[in-house]
C-alpha cells in the first residue's frame, strides 16, 4: 500500500543540538569551532530540524560552570551567522539570565534552562518580560553531582510534582503558561533503571498540559542497552528510543542525528496513517 498522497505534517518536532563546547559527552567538542559550529547548524536545519538548540556550557554529569562572559564569547557568533544564513528557531541552553537577555535581543526564540528556572533568580522576571518559548527540564541537584546516588520514591510521580510546583512558580513569575514546555530530564539524576521509568510511562506527563520534550540522543544507558561504548556509535540507538517515545505522545526531541531521526520519523507517521 502507497504512503498517503499528502502527509500530515509531523507530529514530533526535531530540536538539532549544537555543542558549543570543547567537552561535550557525545562529540567531544567538534564543533567548539565556530565555523564548523555554523556549517552544522545549517546541516541540520537543511536536514529538518525544527529548532537549533545552541549551548555553551556541558551539563554532562560532573561539569562544572560556564561564566557568562565565556558562554555569550562562544554563542553569539554562531547565533548570529546563523540568523543570517538561514534564520532558524533559535534555542539557548543556558542557567544563566544575563546569557539568556543577551540571546534574546540578538532574535532567540526559546530559552532551554535544565534548571528549571531555579538557577539563576533573575531567570524568571525575564522569561515573563520577553514572553519567549521556555522548556523546563527536571534535574535532580546539578550537573555537577546529580549522578551521585540519585533516588525517588516513585520517579514519575516526583518529575509530575516538580513540574506542578515549577509550572506554578512560573505563573505566579508572570510566565504564561501557554509559552511553558516541560522535559522529564533523562539522563539529568537519573539512573538507568529511571530512566527506562520513565520512558515506559512518559505518556503519564501528558496530564501536565504542557508540550512535552525528551533529549535520550546517545546517552549513556542507550549504550548499555545497544552495547555501544562510544557515544558517537549510538544514534541507530537514539532513533530506535526516539520512535518509542513517538509511540507515547513526545511532542520535541532533541538530537544529535537530524536527518536519521526526520527519516524515521517520516516513516512512523505515514505508518501509523494506515
Amino acid at each position: 500500500m502507497d504512503a498517503p498522497a499528502s502527509a500530515a505534517p509531523p507530529r514530533v518536532k526535531i530540536m538539532g543540538i549544537l555543542n558549543v563546547t570543547p567537552d561535550s559527552f557525545s562529540d567531544g567538542g567538534r564543533f567548539f569551532d565556530p565555523p564548523a559550529a555554523i556549517d552544522h547548524g545549517l546541516r541540520m536545519i537543511a536536514d529538518g530540524a525544527s529548532i537549533i538548540d545552541i549551548g555553551a556550557e556541558s551539563t554532562r554529569p560532573g561539569s562544572l560552570g560556564v561564566d557568562a562572559k565565556e558562554q555569550l564569547a562562544r554563542i553569539l557568533p554562531i547565533q548570529t551567522a546563523l540568523h543570517a544564513k538561514a534564520d532558524p528557531v533559535i534555542s539557548i541552553d543556558t542557567r544563566s539570565a544575563k546569557v539568556a537577555e543577551a540571546c534574546l535581543n540578538e532574535g532567540a526564540d526559546i530559552i532551554n534552562d535544565v534548571s528549571a528556572l531555579r538557577h539563576d533568580p533573575a531567570m524568571s522576571p525575564l522569561i515573563a518580560k520577553w514572553s519567549c518559548g521556555m522548556i523546563l527540564t527536571h534535574m535532580l541537584g546539578t550537573p555537577e553531582n546529580m549522578q551521585v546516588n540519585p533516588k525517588y520514591g516513585d520517579v514519575v510521580s516526583d518529575i509530575m510534582s516538580f513540574f506542578k510546583e515549577r509550572l506554578a512558580a512560573c505563573e505566579s513569575a508572570g510566565i504564561e503558561p501557554c509559552r511553558v514546555c516541560l522535559d522529564p530530564g533523562i539522563g539529568f539524576g537519573k539512573t538507568a533503571e529511571h530512566n527506562l521509568e520513565i520512558m515506559r510511562r512518559f505518556s503519564e506527563f501528558a496530564a501536565a498540559g504542557r508540550p512535552l520534550v525528551a533529549g535520550v540522543s546517545r546517552k549513556s544507558f542507550l549504550g548499555r542497552l545497544s552495547g555501544q561504548t562510544d557515544a558517537a556509535q549510538r544514534d541507530a540507538a537514539s532513533i530506535a528510543a526516539g520512535i518509542f517515545l513517538a509511540q507515547r505522545g513526545v511532542n520535541i526531541l532533541r538530537v544529535h542525528d537530524v536527518a536519521g531521526h526526520v527519516a524515521a520519523l517520516k516513516v512512523f507517521d505515514s505508518l501509523s496513517q494506515l
